[in-house]
Formats: C-alpha cells, structure tokens, sequence
C-alpha cells in the first residue's frame, strides 16, 4: 500500500483494476451487482453528507477543519468514488469517456455567453432567449409549457 501513497496521480483505469482485483479476491463479485452497488454508493454518499451535515456553507480549502476531519472526508469521498468506479466496470461504461462526453455537451447546454456568473439551469436560458426583446407575453408563454 504504500507505493500507492507515493504516487502523485492515478487514473482511473487503474482505480477500475484494483477496484476488479480486490472484489475478485474477495469472491465478491457475486455480490456487486449494478443495483448493489448503487444502493452502496447512495449509502456513502449519505455518509459524505452527514460531514457537511449543519455546518452551513463551508469555505473552499475547509478552513479551521482539523487533520483528522479532512482526513475523513477524503476517505469518504474516496468511497464514493471507489463505489462509482466500481459500477461503471460492471455496467460496462468508460467512466472517464462518459464524463468527457458529459462535459463537451455541458458546454452546449451552458454557452459562456449566456450562463456566465449564472446558476441557472438550461431550460431557463431558453426561456430569457425568448425574451431577449423585453418581450414579456412570450416569455410567460414559454414558462407555462
């Protein structure tokens, strides 16, 4: 394990084989059916949220978080990954094309010029599009549907 430590990156391809590997040894793959495995990410991600649980907002680098609590929140986060990483083996998907893919039709759905300093969702610039004359009957028209 500690070669693992050492090393400044991985991928995850690698993360898939050592997922594939240790359930292999463990005779578990019997077990890690896609709706087992996505009922056991659902559950660590309920373990990651109950971190962030009545702390409110949270400041970007965690300041005034002790060692130990990042520390937690990192193997957390790593279980949810390891579970993700995990399904999309068995499911068959290329999790790292897939988030790719995600990302280029992301960058459709949200054009820097109209979603830039924005949290709106999509279908709302759809909406203000409509709108871009002051036009205020079609944009009410466009809201209704």
């Amino acid at each position: 394990m500690s070669s693992v430590m050492e090393k400044e990156g991985v991928s995850l391809e690698e993360l898939k084989k050592k997922m594939a590997e240790f359930s292999k040894e463990r005779d578990w793959d019997q077990f890690h059916s896609p709706r087992n495995l996505l009922l056991a990410l659902v559950g660590e991600v309920g373990e990651l949220s109950e971190i962030f649980q009545w702390r409110g907002e949270v400041p970007r680098g965690l300041p005034g978080w002790k060692d130990e609590e990042k520390q937690h929140l990192g193997e957390e986060l790593s279980d949810v990954l390891l579970y993700l990483v995990r399904l999309s083996d068995v499911c068959g998907v290329d999790l790292g094309k897939a988030a790719l893919r995600k990302l280029e039709l992301n960058a459709i759905k949200y054009p820097v010029k109209l979603c830039k300093g924005s949290s709106k969702k999509h279908t709302q610039f759809d909406v203000d599009k409509s709108n871009v004359n002051g036009d205020s009957a079609a944009a009410d028209q466009g809201q209704e549907q």
